[in-house]
């Protein structure tokens, strides 16, 4: 038993070196530029056990979309249950996607130029993961409405897309501009920044 959780823990550790080095390979090359071997080589392990843990390149690629939206979906979780207001559970998505940039900026810069701004690799299970976010958002919108802090003339659905939209936006002008975050200090006037100019517009009257 003890050998076999030693080994899952080493493949735990093998596969998340691989996909970390797959991240910084295809935010420089490109995924159609990126090679196995430059996975391998930015590792820092032989070619041939990258293959031993995942097929292809295409393998890695859904490894590292699988890991973004099992994050996102654990936040979602955490939002869209139990009573806390509104305002902290947009908050707390905002902060998620700052997080993310900041702590995992080369898996942001995939999900961003592979998936969310290209229809080359947005598969229907992909394309699912995307809808399974907005629906919840709607939730979060429909609380707002059903408790008067969020205008209803408006559904919650296009609720939701000016709340990604901005949000998604925000990220991707700052992966395109190769801008980084600063500490805990700039994350939350760009988080404040962002829902003051939400909430102004979608505020009941």
């Amino acid at each position: 038993m003890t050998n076999q959780v030693n080994n899952q823990q080493i493949k735990k550790e093998k596969q998340a070196l691989i996909l970390e080095a797959a991240g910084r390979v295809i935010r420089e090359k490109g995924y159609h530029q990126a090679r196995m071997a430059d996975i391998a080589r930015r590792a820092g392990i032989s070619y041939g056990l990258v293959y031993h843990y995942f097929g292809g390149k295409a393998e890695v690629l859904d490894a590292l979309i699988e890991e973004w939206f099992t994050g996102l979906d654990a936040v979602m979780d955490l939002q869209t249950q139990g009573d806390r207001p509104v305002e902290k559970k947009l908050e707390a998505l905002v902060h998620f996607f700052l997080d993310q940039y900041e702590e995992r900026p080369d898996l942001v810069h995939v999900i961003i130029t592979e998936v969310s701004r290209s229809t080359i690799h947005l598969t229907p299970e992909r394309l699912s993961h995307i809808k399974r976010i907005m629906a919840r958002t709607e939730e979060i919108m429909a609380q707002g409405q059903a408790e008067k802090i969020l205008r209803r003339d408006l559904r919650a659905r296009y609720l939701s897309y000016f709340f990604l939209g901005a949000v998604e936006t925000l990220i991707s002008t700052m992966v395109y501009e190769n801008q980084t975050l600063r500490g805990r200090l700039q994350k939350q006037r760009l988080a404040e920044a962002l829902l003051t100019m939400f909430f102004d517009g979608a505020r009941a009257r």
